[in-house]
């Protein structure tokens, strides 16, 4: 019989080899109990607006426009209440988020809606009138697990601009509710859309009393 004669050099790659096999079988268990990666979450819009032929700028009165939110509304969060359950708490989609804030949703579609009847200049250039908005609520609501309406609560009020303030003309209270084709974000999206340019629509004849 031939003898193998191991030199010091064979023991220690055969104990690294055996070492690096026990590792990896330790690491086993490890690595499949890793979480995966939740992917990142979807983010809406209300998709671009229709275009409309507008008139010439001076055909339009100036009208500078300015929205707030409550605070519960300063995130991009889509948000949402279950009325059936607990009315009273706000919860948010954990994959779904809107693109930019509601306050900044809502002036991107009133800019586009007023736009036809007036001329608004950027935020911080003089104008004579002002439409400021406070967004109250901007909201799915789940009246059961498969039915949801999209909520939009707002005050707006029409200030006159002069050297000593703002000078209230009108104020008007606006809560409009969309029904939602579907009882997810989606519909909710769709829902909420809906609500936001009906309320567009609501100002616009509102303030063209207002003349």
């Amino acid at each position: 019989m031939r003898r193998v004669q191991l030199t010091p050099t064979t023991v220690s790659s055969q104990s690294a080899v055996r070492w690096t096999l026990l590792l990896l079988v330790a690491l086993l268990p490890a690595c499949a109990g890793l979480p995966e990666r939740a992917p990142a979450p979807l983010r809406y819009d209300f998709g671009p607006a229709a275009p409309v032929t507008q008139p010439a700028p001076g055909a339009r009165p100036l009208l500078a426009l300015r929205v707030q939110a409550s605070p519960a509304l300063d995130s991009p969060a889509m948000l949402y209440r279950l009325v059936y359950a607990d009315a009273q708490q706000l919860r948010a989609y954990s994959q779904a988020r809107w693109a930019m804030v509601p306050a900044e949703l809502l002036q991107q579609r009133l800019r586009e809606g007023l736009g036809r009847q007036y001329v608004l200049p950027p935020a911080g250039d003089a104008a004579p009138r002002l439409l400021h908005i406070e967004l109250e609520e901007f909201s799915q609501l789940f009246s059961s697990p498969d039915q949801s309406t999209g909520l939009l609560r707002l005050r707006a009020s029409l200030l006159h601009r002069t050297a000593g303030g703002e000078q209230l003309l009108a104020q008007r209270e606006l809560q409009l509710q969309q029904p939602a084709v579907s009882a997810d974000a989606p519909g909710g999206v769709r829902a909420l859309g809906a609500a936001t340019d009906a309320a567009v629509t609501e100002l616009v004849q509102w303030l063209q009393t207002q003349r």
